[in-house]
């Protein structure tokens, strides 16, 4: 009875590493950030989630959908997405949301094995904003070095902004440079 499991837990276990993912933990100087792809860069989807923590007590949170695909810049290989992000975001008086439209691209550097540019920007307009936001824009760029083959260090710049609806002018959520490890399972 005891070994009646056992090929549940083989099982699971050799289906483990069909599961690719990575965990991005990145720091500003008023921010920490975690970000977890539950997909790899293979996948025909990238599905991800996140969560920022902001000094000052303001938490923002996303969930990510993307179709992705490996391409070519030139002679350059690069991976890119196009989909969706949906950002929510809570202050002491304020919270709002946003779903934005948008894409990612990574593109690696050949010539130093290791090396590779990427980025993010999505845009929300106000017809996919919600609660105090009135439209949103995320944009993040980054420099990464794989370091070893499971991990890579990176460093770059966060940008997250929302226009306000009832206050005229706008609130930048997140802004710095930042600097980062990404684990790959």
């Amino acid at each position: 009875m005891k070994y009646a499991r056992l090929p549940f837990l083989m099982l699971s276990l050799a289906a483990a590493p069909v599961m690719a993912a990575d965990l991005d933990i990145s720091l500003t100087n008023d921010s920490a950030k975690a970000q977890y792809n539950f997909l790899g860069n293979n996948d025909d989807l990238q599905i991800g989630a996140g969560y920022t923590y902001h000094e000052g007590s303001r938490h923002i949170a996303n969930v990510d959908f993307h179709a992705q695909g490996r391409t070519a810049l030139g002679n350059l290989p690069a991976t890119a997405g196009l989909g969706l992000r949906a950002l929510g975001w809570d202050d002491d008086r304020l919270d709002g949301s946003a779903i934005g439209l948008g894409g990612f691209g990574n593109l690696n550097i050949p010539d130093v094995p290791g090396l590779s540019v990427g980025g993010s920007l999505h845009y929300a307009p106000s017809i996919l904003s919600f609660g105090d936001s009135d439209d949103m824009t995320s944009l993040e760029l980054r420099v990464s070095y794989r370091a070893i083959r499971n991990a890579e260090v990176f460093a770059g710049y966060r940008y997250l902004n929302t226009d306000l609806d009832d206050i005229s002018g706008d609130v930048d959520l997140d802004d710095g440079v930042m600097a980062g490890i990404k684990i790959f399972f």
